[in-house]
């Protein structure tokens, strides 16, 4: 059976967005999580790396972490749903066609909001150390 795979322009239009944002760059990982390809979005520097706002697999389903209070509050709210792994500090938002593309991009401005705030907070840290 083949596996679905994800319209070339839902990606497109997804990754427009993200990549406008400050810090943020993409990294295909052939070997991702549970040795499924997923394609990673990350804020940080691209050559050293950087965490990872979420990640997006061939078959449309984003999977992104949160702090596990919020990530119920997502899920209670209907804006995700569990993490189809069982992870419990993660989501996932199934992407099929454009109409889900605000809602995903919420979630990724979301883990945005939460990583670039933390890695701010970590390099003023070092500079005023």
């Amino acid at each position: 059976m083949k596996k679905r795979r994800m319209d070339e322009r839902l990606i497109a239009s997804l990754e427009r967005e993200l990549l406008s944002w400050p810090g943020v760059f993409k990294r295909y990982d052939a070997d991702g999580i549970g040795g499924l390809a997923v394609t990673g979005y990350r804020y940080g520097d691209p050559e050293t790396g950087g965490p990872q706002l979420g990640h997006l697999h061939h078959d449309g389903v984003a999977d992104l972490q949160f702090p596990r209070e919020l990530r119920e509050d997502l899920v209670r709210a209907g804006k995700a749903q569990p993490h189809r792994g069982g992870f419990r500090a993660v989501v996932s938002y199934r992407i099929g066609s454009e109409k889900d593309i605000p809602g995903a991009v919420s979630l990724f401005r979301l883990s945005y909001g939460i990583i670039a705030g933390r890695e701010d907070r970590k390099a003023s840290r070092r500079v005023g150390a």
